[in-house]
């Protein structure tokens, strides 16, 4: 039984390798410097005083398909040999400025019912789903600190919100963006997966 799923898994590999589309992971445009630990990656760029962190993790991160969608995945994959998987993880903006000893969270996510519908040119592909304060340098955030969930939130506040984002460079072509480099990082690492559970059912 093992040899065969070492089989199955060394035919796999070469077929994932074979549809990967980034031999190295794509850049994000705006100069952000990368970091990447494991699945989680982050990405910082410092702006006149401030910095800015976007952190987010690629595990979980595609969105299961409905059924009517599976099944058109389905038809389409018929005709054409894989369906695009996409990884649209939720994503924390962290705004420090030099001369405070607090730090801006932005908790932000891609809606489910948004991504993919291009012509809208107006709507933003990202949503901001809370917003807090948390002191600088500590990893741990408290949940006594409040935060505000933006649900109930009045427009105009929410929009300057988005704006003060857009500014810092957190827009809808970095949100694409992030796209493309969450779902190069996941291919990456599910391959990496696949190569590890092969060695693991291999080994005597």
């Amino acid at each position: 039984g093992d040899k065969a799923f070492a089989q199955f898994l060394t035919d796999e590999i070469k077929e994932e390798r074979k549809i990967q589309k980034h031999k190295a992971l794509p850049k994000v445009s705006g100069g952000w410097e990368l970091e990447v630990h494991g699945t989680e990656a982050r990405l910082v760029r410092k702006v006149a005083g401030e910095r800015i962190t976007v952190t987010f993790n690629i595990n979980n991160s595609i969105p299961p398909a409905g059924d009517e969608e599976a099944a058109e995945e389905e038809h389409k994959a018929e005709e054409q040999e894989e369906p695009d998987i996409t990884s649209t993880p939720n994503f924390v903006v962290e705004v420090v400025k030099d001369d405070t000893k607090q730090t801006l969270v932005l908790d932000c996510h891609y809606p489910e019912d948004e991504v993919g519908h291009e012509g809208e040119e107006e709507s933003d592909i990202f949503t901001i789903r809370e917003v807090s304060f948390q002191p600088t340098g500590e990893s741990d955030w408290k949940d006594t600190n409040y935060t505000l969930n933006t649900d109930s939130l009045d427009w105009a506040l929410y929009d300057h919100l988005m704006d003060f984002l857009a500014d810092r460079g957190v827009d809808n072509t970095f949100a694409d963006e992030l796209i493309e480099l969450s779902t190069a990082l996941e291919h990456q690492e599910y391959i990496k997966f696949l190569e590890d559970l092969k060695s693991f059912v291999k080994c005597q």
